[in-house]
């Protein structure tokens, strides 16, 4: 029997619907969602993810609002930038898109660290990272939160399960990781750069971060294993997943396909983090 393909555009736009409705109730108190995006220099890609970030705010009744700073900005400028919508009390979330410039690659933890933990809805500050491995109150990361909702929607009673991670990066891995241990999975966090595969063929629930085109097969899972994947890879033009789809489709029990799985709802959980944060600054 085929695995259940998770359509995440139907997920993103339930999610969607409930944020809307959240702004509505907001603005009626006077309050309009806003988040402000900065782009530095011109690349295509990073244009593109500043529009379709921004369009996604708007899709809500939220605010999108971009700051572009030419591509040889220097990290004063890009920091008085940062500071200024810090004290910009109409601005509820602030988003640096990365990769910086080349000249500016070496600042990114900087600027990351500049922005006020509570208007960093990408959830990259040291204390929002800080306060989900203590258990407090903070933002989760966009995409490893993304993975935690696709899961909710397919019904999962985490309690019990075995999750298998395999990737540790701060944006997916490392989140995930205790994302998945907080609702009562018992995760196991694996490198991509060894044999995973004795792994993934025990988990109930896999989360890859693999990096590299179908690297991972159907013969790699267990029967009825719910597979996330969040890769990305260009492979003829084309965007791949991590998980060869047609093999894994025939094993497990549900996936995400590349692209049109975790993305969609990526997005949307950029947008849910900024309703937090307008929530909390209105004390509602």
């Amino acid at each position: 029997m085929a695995a259940v393909r998770i359509v995440g555009k139907e997920i993103a736009e339930e999610i969607r619907q409930q944020l809307a409705q959240e702004t509505e109730d907001l603005k009626k108190k006077g309050i309009t969602p806003k988040m402000a995006l900065i782009l530095v220099g011109d690349a295509q890609d990073s244009a593109l993810y500043v529009r379709t970030k921004a369009k996604a705010a708007e899709s809500v009744g939220a605010l999108g609002e971009t700051h572009h700073l030419p591509e040889d900005a220097t990290l004063e400028q890009l920091m008085a930038l940062v500071d200024k919508l810090n004290r910009d009390d109409s601005v509820h979330g602030i988003l640096v898109q990365c990769p910086l410039p080349h000249h500016l690659h070496q600042y990114e933890k900087q600027v990351m660290g500049a922005i006020l933990p509570e208007k960093d809805v990408d959830a990259f500050h040291p204390v929002n990272i800080g306060n989900l491995l203590i258990g407090d109150k903070c933002y989760w990361g966009v995409t490893a939160y993304a993975c935690i909702k696709i899961l909710e929607k397919q019904g999962i009673d985490f309690k019990g399960k075995h999750a298998v991670v395999v990737g540790f990066s701060i944006e997916i891995g490392k989140p995930v990781t205790v994302m998945l241990f907080e609702k009562g999975c018992t995760v196991t966090l694996v490198s991509p750069d060894v044999d995973f595969a004795p792994y993934t063929r025990q988990a109930d629930i896999v989360v890859t971060e693999v990096a590299r085109p179908r690297a991972v097969t159907g013969d790699m899972l267990k029967p009825g294993a719910i597979v996330i994947d969040t890769g990305s890879n260009w492979v003829d033009g084309k965007s791949v997943g991590d998980v060869d789809y047609d093999s894994a489709a025939g094993v497990a029990g549900a996936i995400t396909p590349v692209p049109g799985g975790v993305g969609p709802v990526r997005i949307i959980m950029l947008i849910y983090n900024l309703l937090i944060a307008a929530k909390d600054k209105a004390g509602a």
